[in-house]
């Protein structure tokens, strides 16, 4: 999974991730690109259209002479107030630091501005970080306290705003994020609260361009063929919001975008507002993700949430899967996560879901081959036991480690590499837990009594091949050893049939191919040689018991493989018409 760039922190994860039902995902980095450039600007005194690629300083500003002066402002301001900026890397500009500070200096450079002459002329006093609930920042410089951030927590602060309100609302629906700056003048010693409320100026929007990623649309389309609902929660602007959320194909025709100040407090009315596929809520705060998670949880939901911020650790850590940023991430967020995104990336979600479906169904694989033969090597002592100790010994505790350590192991390993299925995804869910009713029934109900019968007719074969009848003393010596041996057979060959029979729950192996598993075929061949040395080799097969059975201990043993299919394929047929015998669920 790491080589496809998600990182699982947790191996428990993995079989988890094959369960997930919900995924709440972020908007920027996930969605998105991250790559964030400022292409639109609104002033009082007129717009600008940005021209370029990327963080690349080298484009164009196109605007009205009377407009470059306030663009300039602008800039100015938006860049004192932004710690972000950008370096060249392996030939192509990268953003250092928050890449909206970094597109923001970016736009400043576009506007041949010289931001280290005009850092050093204007020396920050003091600096207020973003306040999530406020969403904005701010700094003091000189007389001037210059703020940035998101438009309906700015705009009610200013004077004069023009129609900057209609500029907020086109961009946000052409998918741009929408930011404001303002300033106004202070004492120098101010550290006032009303300074942030009131009298301020308006020097302008910046809209910033953050396009979706190539492969999103697809990846949300997959999601739901796999039964998996996805819904947008993001900070931004509702418009901005759900204009990617259409671009990307997440959001169905004709839906709204819920705020964060819309979500009920009660978590029952919470749970059924957001649990709807394609659910777009902006502006949320972080301890909103970890209610939206608690309420999905409560309504049977096994969720996956993405974050990247401090913030987000408590909503990581309470979702079934927390999925953190590699790439943009915090430190905090990766190590509350239990899977990190290498490259920040939606597909690769799908990819960690497909890689847990996998591991869950080969784990379940696993556990129905091993089950399944743990009945037939239990059932002798249970048929000994039963009988008073009157019935001998089928297998010995010998032969059974033999079976365990020895023709049990690979054929096992063989099943938890088996490539996932082209249909994988296609299909629900995996189910919260490997053991259920369905392996109980298949290994308790049909493929365990079909190999511990073939067991032990092969055993009794060979006593009455030599002889022994019903009410009679049991023969002992070598009539015995070649008994268990037959026994002992039985279960090799049925473990061999068992294992085919376990690649699938529901189809027939042949219809897999035989030889698809090239792991498989090894671990059947290592168990045929394992068999006829166990059996042939007196030494090791006197240390276990048993000695080579005869033809009709052999026979009755051979049988074991056809029976254990036979009986695979009818528990496989009487399942499927019962599945197509039950009304469908929309």
């Amino acid at each position: 999974m790491a080589l496809r760039k998600a990182l699982v922190r947790r191996l428990e994860s993995v079989e988890t991730l094959g369960s997930v039902t919900f995924i709440c995902t972020d908007k920027t980095g996930t969605l998105t690109l991250n790559e964030m450039s400022v292409v639109e600007a609104w002033t009082p005194q007129g717009s600008a259209v940005i021209e370029g690629i990327g963080y690349d300083p080298a484009g164009e500003v196109r605007a009205d002479a009377t407009t470059m002066p306030a663009l300039h402002e602008l800039a100015v301001c938006a860049a004192l107030c932004s710690k972000g900026s950008t370096r060249r890397h392996d030939g192509r500009w990268i953003a250092q630091g928050n890449p909206i500070d970094a597109a923001i200096s970016v736009f400043a450079e576009r506007l041949n501005l010289d931001l280290c002459s005009i850092r050093a002329e204007n020396s920050i006093t003091r600096r207020y970080p973003f306040d999530v609930h406020r969403r904005r920042s701010a700094v003091l410089t000189g007389d001037r306290l210059i703020v940035k951030g998101a438009p309906e927590t700015i705009l009610p602060c200013c004077l004069g705003q023009g129609n900057a309100s209609e500029s907020v609302q086109r961009m946000s629906q052409h998918g741009l994020r929408v930011l404001a700056v303002a300033v106004r003048r202070v004492r120098e010693d101010s550290n006032a609260i009303e300074d942030f409320n009131s009298g301020f100026q308006l020097l302008g929007i910046l809209g910033i361009e953050d396009a979706p990623r190539p492969r999103v649309s697809a990846s949300l389309a997959a999601c739901r063929e796999a039964n998996i609902r996805v819904a947008m929660v993001t900070g931004d602007h509702p418009g901005t919001a759900l204009a990617i959320a259409n671009e990307v194909g997440l959001a169905k025709p004709g839906a709204r975008v819920i705020e964060g100040r819309e979500l009920p407090q009660d978590e029952q009315l919470l749970g059924a507002l957001v649990d709807q596929d394609g659910v777009v809520i902006s502006r949320v705060a972080p301890e909103d993700k970890l209610r939206i998670a608690r309420a999905l949880q409560k309504r049977g939901h096994v969720v996956a949430m993405t974050g990247d911020g401090v913030n987000d650790a408590p909503a990581l850590q309470e979702a079934d899967i927390g999925i953190a940023m590699g790439l943009s991430g915090t430190d905090v967020a990766r190590e509350a996560a239990d899977l990190v995104l290498l490259d920040d990336n939606f597909s690769t979600i799908l990819t960690a879901v497909e890689q847990g479906r996998s591991t869950f169904t080969n784990t379940r694989r696993f556990l129905t081959y091993h089950l399944t033969d743990n009945v037939a090597e239990l059932t002798p002592f249970v048929v000994w036991a039963l009988s008073g100790g009157k019935f001998p010994l089928a297998l010995g505790v010998l032969q059974v480690l033999a079976l365990d350590l020895g023709t049990d192991i690979l054929p096992a390993l063989a099943l938890g590499a088996e490539a996932p299925s082209a249909r994988i995804l296609k299909r629900p869910p995996s189910g919260r837990h490997l053991l259920d009713r369905r392996v109980l029934i298949r290994v308790f109900g049909w493929l365990g009594p079909a190999e511990s019968v073939i067991e032990m007719l092969a055993f009794l074969a060979v006593l009455v091949s030599v002889g022994w009848h019903p009410g009679h003393a049991f023969p002992k010596g070598a009539s015995l050893l070649s008994a268990s041996g037959a026994a002992f057979s039985a279960v090799v060959i049925g473990q061999m049939a068992n294992a085919f029979a376990c690649r699938s729950a529901t189809h027939w192996p042949g219809s897999l191919g035989w030889l698809t598993n090239h792991f498989l075929i090894g671990a059947v061949l290592a168990e045929v040689a394992l068999l006829g040395i166990s059996l042939y080799v007196p030494p090791l097969a006197h240390l276990l018991g048993q000695s080579s059975p005869n033809l009709a201990g052999f026979i009755v043993a051979a049988l074991a493989f056809p029976s254990i299919l036979v009986v695979d394929a009818l528990q496989k047929y009487f399942k499927t018409k019962a599945n197509l015998g039950r009304p469908s669920v929309m």
